[in-house]
């Protein structure tokens, strides 16, 4: 397996990590979940695209939204900013 191929799967069991944290949140705001729900969801369609056919607009975007999402969960919910920080982190080694 080559280097691209073991960071996609280190992404891929981030991003199941994340949901799994989402779901387990229960005092997260409904309009953060729907939002950190929004960009999970185009990041998995930009890791389910060939490469090369993800959306510009989301790989740009992403993870400034999900950089925002952390800053606001910093107090009310520490583990999944940590967690979402991690994912960003992940992304930006794949160049996203």
């Amino acid at each position: 397996m080559n280097q691209a191929s073991l960071k996609r799967n280190e992404l891929q069991q981030s991003l199941a990590r994340l949901h799994t944290e989402l779901a387990s949140a229960p005092q997260l705001n409904d309009a953060s979940r729907q939002l950190l729900r929004e960009v999970l969801a185009d990041i998995e369609r930009v890791l389910g695209a060939s490469p090369g056919q993800g959306s510009p607009e989301v790989i740009e975007t992403a993870p400034h939204r999900l950089e925002e999402l952390a800053v606001d969960f910093e107090a009310r919910h520490p583990a999944l900013a940590a967690s979402v920080r991690q994912f960003i982190d992940l992304l930006g080694s794949m160049g996203l």
